[in-house]
């Protein structure tokens, strides 16, 4: 019976203050899609980052007949020789880097010239001739936070045009990527703040003009608890109502937006975040809404019955 008069007492509540429950529903369900995004977009990313780092190569360009060779110092003598591709050949197959490599595979000219080919097409790649491409090694490391051994191991070396880290090109992706989390982030704590805050005035109100009720109580011996439970429930209904739906925008964003678009028109990347991912998101939303604003209405009603 106690029971079911708090449960009444919680509705008869959100009905008298419907549209402050609208606006604590609305606040909650934005600022939970803005944490939910901030969390699959981090998983994201380092999923991204372990998939690229993990494929990530250190390339050698030979000197080739197209280089610069007032610019390149250890390309004076003119294109590459056999015998300066057979020195870096035998430096990677030697003990001291050999620990650090994988594989490395030597990629020739006409292999050079045929991806070429592939990516821009006969037309495209008209311009140049197989004799103008790189010979190059390609090179995968155990550990591609050591490719910076790899890239002082060969700079400077005569036949050696240049020496590429492909994770240098990635990192400011990263980076960028990262940034507009924190963002997501900041701007989903704020309107957390703003939910919070917005929870309690609705409490308040809705206990101010209750106060006869709530006196009536008193004076019939109420305890506090009895009193408090009911805008505590007002408060977590709300925000429950906004958690799920910002639990359902996350599922049907990752479900529609990730898997039915992205997934189709970005090739080049292999892993996305999933719907087990999203599933796994949908319980932390929906905790970290009912327990804010537990702790805001019972903190708020508390309060007002000191004053």
């Amino acid at each position: 019976m106690r029971v079911g008069l708090i449960l009444m007492e919680a509705l008869g509540g959100l009905r008298r203050n419907i549209s402050m429950v609208i606006s604590v529903v609305l606040v909650t369900f934005v600022s939970l899609t803005f944490v939910g995004a901030a969390i699959l977009m981090q998983g994201q990313i380092s999923t991204m980052r372990d998939y690229w780092t993990e494929r990530a190569q250190v390339a050698v360009y030979m000197c080739s007949p197209v280089t610069d060779t007032e610019k390149t110092p250890t390309c004076i003598d003119g294109e590459a020789t056999e015998e300066q591709v057979e020195q870096v050949q035998s430096e990677l197959e030697g003990p001291a880097l050999n620990a650090l490599i994988t594989d490395f595979r030597f990629e020739t000219k006409a292999e050079a010239y045929d991806k070429l080919l592939d990516q821009l097409g006969d037309e495209q790649a008209s311009v140049l001739t197989e004799d103008q491409m790189f010979q190059s090694f390609w090179i995968t490391l155990k550990d591609p936070s050591q490719s910076q051994v790899i890239v002082e191991a060969f700079s400077g070396v005569n036949g050696v045009e240049e020496v590429l880290d492909q994770l240098q090109y990635l990192d400011p992706l990263f980076s960028a990527l990262t940034v507009a989390t924190y963002i997501a982030v900041g701007i989903a704590v704020l309107m957390l703040i703003a939910a919070v805050l917005l929870i309690a005035t609705t409490i308040r109100l809705s206990a101010y003009a209750r106060r006869k009720e709530i006196g009536i109580m008193r004076l019939v011996g109420a305890s506090n608890r009895f009193i408090q439970t009911p805008f505590v429930l007002e408060g977590v209904f709300a925000a429950f109502l906004g958690s799920a739906l910002a639990s359902a925008a996350v599922i049907a964003g990752t479900h529609f937006g990730v898997e039915g678009y992205l997934k189709g028109r970005v090739p080049f990347i292999t892993t996305w975040v999933s719907m087990q991912d999203a599933i796994i998101v949908v319980p932390i939303l929906i905790a970290i809404g009912v327990i804010l604003a537990a702790l805001s209405a019972g903190f708020a009603i508390r309060r007002w019955l000191r004053t």
